[in-house]
């Protein structure tokens, strides 16, 4: 039987584990994200995003990554507590995770394999990959690093 995104289970940043079913009928947007990284500033334009559209289903989900560059060195509450200082960041943050190779998280393999990159690639390229996910479970779309969190607003209205 095919997954869907609720079928997953992910540890908080608290380490309280935490079934995505509890966003089922909600529009994700799943995101890798480092504290060290160039595209860091991105979580201002997160954060924004969620204070404006919550009310109406969006859901910001942040998994903190140090494969890349070794740019989220940090333990869970030194991540938790970079984020909330200064981003003021309150979408849910979760267990740090690995989002390529052997130990990629399952619902990491699973975003990549449903939503391919560019030329079909599946592996994350950096932090602040984007997934956009529909209030049906579908992911509807994968943005590159760069683009800007302001970007994809017209795209999360859409889905709302």
């Amino acid at each position: 039987m095919t997954k869907l995104i609720y079928d997953f289970s992910v540890a908080d940043i608290h380490g309280k584990q935490a079934p995505l079913s509890q966003y089922r009928d909600k529009v994700l947007l799943i995101v890798n994200v480092a504290s060290k990284c160039g595209f860091t500033p991105q979580y201002k334009g997160l954060e924004a995003l969620y204070e404006k559209m919550h009310a109406r289903g969006l859901e910001v989900l942040g998994f903190p990554c140090n494969q890349f560059g070794a740019q989220e060195p940090g333990s869970e509450n030194e991540i938790a507590s970079f984020c909330e200082v200064n981003y003021g960041v309150t979408f849910p943050l979760f267990a740090k995770i690995d989002v390529n190779g052997g130990n990629a998280a399952p619902l990491y393999q699973y975003l990549k394999k449903e939503k391919p990159g560019l030329l079909g690639s599946e592996a994350i390229k950096w932090n602040f990959t984007k997934f956009l996910v529909d209030r049906k479970g579908k992911i509807v779309e994968r943005y590159a690093p760069k683009v800007e969190p302001e970007a994809i607003a017209n795209d999360i209205e859409r889905l709302l």
